[in-house]
């Protein structure tokens, strides 16, 4: 039996390799949260370090994402609740 993709970030579209939708994916995050359930701060930094990442990669393509957008879209989800 093939093995599906994981839930990863395919650069430098950064788009996920199993669902093709932006990167990080619900899957992904699940995952990250888990992986990093005791260290939430470690998580923070592990994703702004991707957001620099994703976001020189996605200028090369042309696909400028204003900042904001992509704080939101890898940090925002991962602050803690309350």
């Amino acid at each position: 039996m093939p093995r599906r993709p994981e839930h990863v970030a395919s650069r430098p579209t950064w788009r996920c390799a199993a669902c093709d939708i932006a990167w990080p994916c619900s899957p992904a995050k699940l995952r990250l949260l888990g992986e990093y359930r005791n260290d939430r701060a470690a998580l923070l930094i592990y994703l702004a370090t991707l957001q620099v990442e994703a976001a020189e990669q996605l200028a090369t393509l042309d696909h400028d994402v204003p900042p904001a957008r992509l704080a939101e879209r890898f940090l925002g989800w991962a602050r803690a609740r309350g």
